[in-house]
């Protein structure tokens, strides 16, 4: 059986999607290899504010701008760890380089560069993750529980959390209400 990449695609949840989790999702993946896949959920913002993460954290925020940012919701596995989505990649202690210019950072010196306005030019900060094991992701997409799409960097960075799941949509030439729950297989 040949090895899907779907590294540096968005994952959208189908409408039938019945985890709560991931319904109306949308899903950046950052790695996927024959070990699993590991993404992002970029649409989920939680009640807690960059601001407050990092009076939390206790690292200094010189940039105002941004500490009414939200925080995401990056997927339910290690909930109370940080991940950062950036471009660029950069030379972090501990990043995941998705592709050329994207990281995925889980050290603490990416959040003390951006805080004083020397990090990555874009980034998102989630807490969680989205992982599924081996052969996992492809067996949901079999049963049509995903639609995958290459990754728009202008949707990742530039547009609102609110905004990213439609726009994903759009460069599948869909709107997301016309979807049906119903599946089948031609």
């Amino acid at each position: 059986m040949s090895q899907i990449d779907l590294s540096h695609h968005f994952l959208i949840a189908m409408p039938g999607m019945t985890d709560p989790v991931f319904a109306k999702s949308l899903t950046y993946v950052c790695e996927h290899n024959d070990q699993g896949a590991l993404g992002i959920v970029v649409n989920r913002p939680i009640t807690l504010s960059l601001g407050e993460l990092y009076q939390q954290i206790n690292i200094p925020l010189d940039r105002r701008e941004i500490e009414n940012e939200s925080v995401l919701f990056g997927g339910p596995v290690q909930t109370d760890r940080g991940f950062v989505l950036h471009e660029p990649a950069g030379e972090w202690h501990s990043t995941l380089v998705v592709k050329d210019k994207i990281g995925m950072t889980t050290s603490k010196d990416v959040l003390e560069a951006i805080g004083q306005g020397q990090g990555p030019q874009h980034f998102l900060v989630t807490l969680g993750y989205s992982g599924w094991s081996q052969g996992q992701l492809e067996h949901e997409m079999s049963q049509n529980a995903w639609l995958s799409v290459p990754a728009n960097d202008h949707i990742l960075f530039e547009l609102s959390a609110e905004e990213r799941l439609s726009a994903a949509m759009a460069l599948l030439g869909v709107d997301y209400a016309t979807l049906s729950a119903d599946t089948g297989h031609a």
